[in-house]
């Protein structure tokens, strides 16, 4: 087995689009709009709807939730597409507990909320355009992820 299938047992195309729908999206609303697209304000910013705590009411927050309500719409129709159209609709299925998966969201997203921004923020808009403190962060939440991965892989059946 070669080391491409062995990282990639579906496949590398996909991933490849997606980077690269991705990429351009990110900078297409940069270029039209001067607006940033990452992800953990999106989610931030939609929960000000619900949520009346000071912190959700934040002007950056309740500002900009209508367009940023937009862009995760966005994202989630072009994944739905994908996968109906692309995938052909065929349901999917993780091995990973429920527990594990709430877990781990709940600490992605206080990770998020710790590093101000995710690597949607750091790792696509902020390494795009050339911020210094987003290659910082990139380098953390990487070198995290990995001893992460590495370390509860062997502790984890």
């Amino acid at each position: 087995m070669s080391l491409i299938t062995t990282l990639f047992p579906l496949g590398w195309l996909h991933y490849l689009a997606g980077g690269l729908l991705i990429g351009c999206a990110v900078a297409l609303l940069f270029a039209l709009t001067g607006r940033v697209g990452g992800m953990s304000t999106v989610f931030s910013s939609s929960w000000s709807w619900l949520i009346k705590t000071p912190y959700f009411l934040q002007a950056r927050y309740t500002d900009s939730r209508g367009w940023r309500l937009v862009y995760a719409g966005g994202l989630m129709l072009g994944a739905a597409l994908w996968w109906v159209l692309v995938d052909g609709g065929t349901p999917q299925s993780t091995r990973v507990s429920a527990w594990q998966l709430l877990l781990g969201g709940l600490l992605v997203g206080y990770g998020a909320r710790l590093g101000n921004g995710c690597t949607s923020g750091h790792g696509i808009c902020g390494l795009g355009s050339l911020q210094w403190p987003s290659l910082l962060a990139v380098l953390t939440f990487m070198v995290t992820a990995f001893l992460s991965a590495n370390t509860l892989g062997r502790w984890l059946p």
